[in-house]
């Protein structure tokens, strides 16, 4: 993973002297312009979106997991629009792309999915505990900077 963060700045800068020497330096530089100004758009409609859906979430006691990851995913998008090159480009197209964006989601999630009601289980089966704001939720924990 090291590598790629060490090869992306040199394959981003290669694709852009290519894009350049084909379609001209001012198609090109317009290029960077137009995907930094869409990247800055989905950024900023996402995050008004967000932030008045977390609202209106938390008014009524419930996060959906769902709901943050799709927003999430689509700001991970906006953020690889903002960085100039066709490399990270390619990748935000593929994060727009919802039925992609949802099977990364899972593969991340550590191949757990939603269920038939939408909530994520890691068995594929609705889950069984009660579900709503007024429910506790039960569960262990320990605390790491005790060890």
């Amino acid at each position: 993973m090291r590598w790629f963060f060490l090869v992306l700045p040199w394959l981003e800068l290669f694709t852009l002297i290519q894009l350049g020497s084909e379609i001209g330096a001012l198609s090109a530089l317009a290029y960077v312009f137009l995907t930094l100004f869409l990247g800055i758009t989905i950024i900023r409609l996402q995050g008004m979106e967000l932030v008045s859906r977390l609202r209106s979430q938390q008014a009524n006691g419930v996060v959906v997991g769902q709901l943050l990851s799709d927003d999430l995913s689509l700001g991970l998008a906006g953020l690889l629009l903002l960085i100039p090159g066709l490399v990270t480009d390619c990748l935000a197209v593929l994060v727009l792309i919802g039925p992609l964006r949802r099977r990364v989601v899972d593969w991340f999630r550590g191949g757990r999915s939603r269920s038939q009601n939408g909530r994520w289980d890691a068995d594929h089966t609705a889950s069984s505990r009660p579900q709503g704001p007024n429910q506790p939720l039960e569960g262990e924990f320990r605390r790491l900077d005790d060890d």
